[in-house]
């Protein structure tokens, strides 16, 4: 895909709280603006990379770009599960990613059961792949490293 490695970096801002509630798969969400950054042609679908909260330590995470056909979303979100579990919420932190790869398209579901059953299989799917050399260097880049008081989309 010729987006990928795609680097993004934003504000994390409250989604639609399904995430953590309904799906027990919690997601950290990109304003509408850094959702509107993205390349307009880059596909909708499951992609995988690499996440850090500010300048915390650099996680494996799988995210969904598109209209969620489950949820029949009106507006095209980015979310992003980090693969390690948080002590707290970090709504207001800046999120850094860097894609590197994608799984499939987005789809839609008969059922709440299925789709957790789709995502589970998409982080297995994520956590291979991210452990391949080519993937695997990409945790290591300079991206991650924000230099103190930096601005950040032009804040």
């Amino acid at each position: 895909m010729r987006h990928l490695p795609y680097f993004c970096r934003g504000e994390v801002v409250k989604g639609f709280g399904r995430g953590s509630k309904e799906l027990g798969i919690p997601t950290a969400n990109f304003s509408e603006q850094v959702v509107e950054s993205f390349p307009s042609d880059i596909p909708t679908g499951i992609y995988y990379g690499w996440a850090s909260v500010g300048n915390g330590d650099v996680h494996k995470m799988v995210l969904s770009i598109g209209w969620n056909p489950f949820y029949k979303n009106i507006k095209k979100s980015v979310e992003t599960h980090i693969i390690h579990t948080f002590k707290e919420d970090f709504y207001g932190e800046i999120l850094s990613i860097v894609i590197t790869g994608y799984i499939r398209p987005e789809k839609n579901f008969d059922s709440l059961d299925a789709l957790i059953s789709a995502i589970q299989e998409d982080i297995e799917e994520a956590k291979r792949q991210l452990d391949l050399p080519e993937h695997l260097k990409l945790k290591e880049d300079n991206f991650f490293h924000l230099p103190e008081g930096k601005i950040v989309n032009n804040r």
